[in-house]
């Protein structure tokens, strides 16, 4: 087949001239082309009054390479690469003569190392220190209306992980070279997402729908020999030495029961940090990474819609609009905006008591009246929480507490208008935009919770960022505080060539958790990558015996 890319057709076009686009630019007849399928479709709405499609098609012909000859000149035309996945292993372990391969959390990261593991053959033991997906649903859900927070069952702890309440976003700007991505999102496509995901330019699922897609997804893997076990958390890690090497021999689990497991696939999420302080106590080699800071700060949807797409705001192609912005303070502090959620709610994140963290959620169809995201500021070890590879989950947790009790005490968040925050004067009620936050906020000056270098960049960044999206600093836009889970404060280092532990065979540190991914469709392709790397492992060990 051939790859076409750059087709460019309008915003409206009707269905047949993308079959008559591709005929022009491959100068052939109908007849020679068997079909086509859109591998992408993206747009461009740079002139909000003529906005354009742009289109990225596999074509089948009765004539391939000859096309390939006669239209060299066309540097958007290629053959098609092969995207299939496949298994790096087969068989490995058939005789049971290692431990079956555990893999910690179940979040994007564990869910798809168990996954490729499972259809591999390798029959994995899953451990979830949440509960399923519908279960801990209902915890989250009773946390933000009832103030009870479920410290094991969460928005950061359960089946399907973190990314199950936020917008779903299914892409990246991850190198891809193997097509990973793609397996993952073929691999939701088969548990229930929507087609499109596939080929939109911005793939997201939303919550609701994330919830059936892990569900049939666990399905499969226990009908391939899997086990996944909730509510059992890893308390210690058993981790030997051996003729000098340190060798990961088994699990303690919170139950009181000793797990056998010489091959681990660490994918407890940016959040497990009694994990984290464990792991460091055992000696598994841990740094201390960058991560940022802020509030959530939400927007009426419809201003959002207009300033970028005008006239063609509510477009069901382009549905509920996106930015994305960054601002270099002249402090030397990086301001941008993360995890962008269109039509969405801004909710309770915290998972451990007596703290408040904000996240932001979609559902599939951003029909919320807000858009929110993060505005975050760029820290680092080497300036901000220097000494220690755990200085970041401490102060982490001081910046959390501050927010507890400015919020009132009560899982309240604290809020503050943008204009007010700019401004230096402490806010009293509501404006024109109505705080989606639950169980509720807390008006005052978000300025006592952050270090100072933070709110200089921060009041420096709002009235800049009105220059990206005009009518962005807004007076009454609503900053509610506090944004600290963007990813994780430590990386637990590993190899290059085989994934494993810098210091520790057998233990493979994954996903966001582990400071190798940052969001959905990264941790999962992390997690098939780990996974292979466990196969490969396993199979040099059965060759070995």
């Amino acid at each position: 087949m051939l790859r076409l890319n750059e087709i460019k057709l309008p915003l409206n076009h009707a269905e047949p001239e993308l079959a008559q686009a591709i005929l022009a630019r491959l100068k052939i007849s109908p007849e020679q082309m068997l079909g086509f399928t859109v591998y992408k479709r993206s747009y461009d709405a740079r002139k909000k009054a003529n906005i354009f499609l742009i289109y990225s098609v596999d074509v089948e012909t009765t004539d391939d390479a000859g096309i390939l000859a006669r239209r060299s000149d066309d540097k958007h035309l290629m053959p098609s690469p092969d995207m299939a996945y496949k298994f790096v292993a087969q068989g490995v372990n058939a005789a049971g003569k290692q431990p079956r391969p555990v893999v910690i959390g179940m979040g994007p990261c564990g869910l798809f190392a168990g996954l490729i593991l499972a259809q591999m053959g390798l029959k994995p033991i899953i451990l979830e220190r949440g509960k399923t997906v519908r279960e801990r649903t209902k915890d989250t859900f009773g946390f933000w209306r009832k103030r009870q927070l479920n410290p094991e069952s969460n928005v950061q702890f359960g089946e399907g992980g973190a990314g199950t309440f936020s917008d779903g976003k299914l892409y990246s700007q991850i190198s891809d070279p193997k097509h990973y991505g793609r397996k993952v999102l073929t691999e939701f496509v088969k548990s229930g997402a929507p087609e499109e995901i596939v080929y939109v330019s911005k793939p997201h699922i939303g919550t609701f729908r994330l919830v059936k897609m892990v569900e049939n997804m666990r399905e499969e893997i226990q009908s391939l020999g899997g086990e996944i076990r909730f509510e059992q958390r890893v308390t210690d890690f058993d981790i030997r030495e051996e003729n000098g090497v340190r060798q990961m021999r088994g699990l303690h689990l919170a139950s009181g029961e000793y797990l056998e497991a010489s091959h681990v696939v660490l994918a407890i999420g940016h959040s497990s940090r009694d994990t984290f302080e464990k792991l460091y106590e055992r000696g598994v080699y841990v740094e201390a990474k960058p991560f940022s800071i802020g509030f959530r700060v939400e927007h009426p949807q419809s201003l959002i819609d207009q300033c970028r797409f005008g006239p063609n705001a509510g477009h069901p192609i382009l549905g509920a609009a996106d930015y994305k912005l960054v601002h270099h303070a002249s402090n030397g502090r990086a301001v941008y905006s993360f995890c962008m959620c269109p039509g969405g709610t801004v909710v309770a994140a915290a998972s451990e008591p007596g703290r408040v963290v904000t996240n932001g959620m979609s559902q599939y169809s951003r029909a919320e009246r807000n858009a929110n995201s993060a505005i975050v500021v760029s820290i680092s070890p080497e300036v901000d929480y220097p000494g220690h590879p755990l200085a970041g989950i401490a102060l982490q947790r001081e910046l959390e507490e501050k927010a507890f009790k400015l919020g009132g005490e009560n899982y309240n968040a604290p809020g503050q208008l943008m204009g007010d925050f700019v401004a230096g004067v402490p806010s009293t009620d509501v404006g024109g935009v109505i705080p989606s936050f639950k169980p509720g906020i807390t008006w005052t000056d978000l300025a006592t919770i952050l270090p100072e270098y933070a709110v200089v960049a921060l009041r420096e960044a709002f009235p800049a960022f009105d220059k990206q999206v005009k009518g962005y600093f807004k007076h009454d836009a609503v900053l509610t505080g506090l944004e600290t889970r963007t990813s994780s404060p430590i990386r637990i280092k590993r190899n290059n060539d085989d994934l494993q532990s810098l210091n520790t065979r057998g233990l493979f540190p994954a996903g966001e958790g582990a400071g190798y991914a940052g969001g959905i469709l990264s941790a999962g392709v992390d997690g098939i990558k780990v996974a292979e790397a466990v196969a490969l492992s396993m199979q040099a060990v059965d060759k070995q015996s």
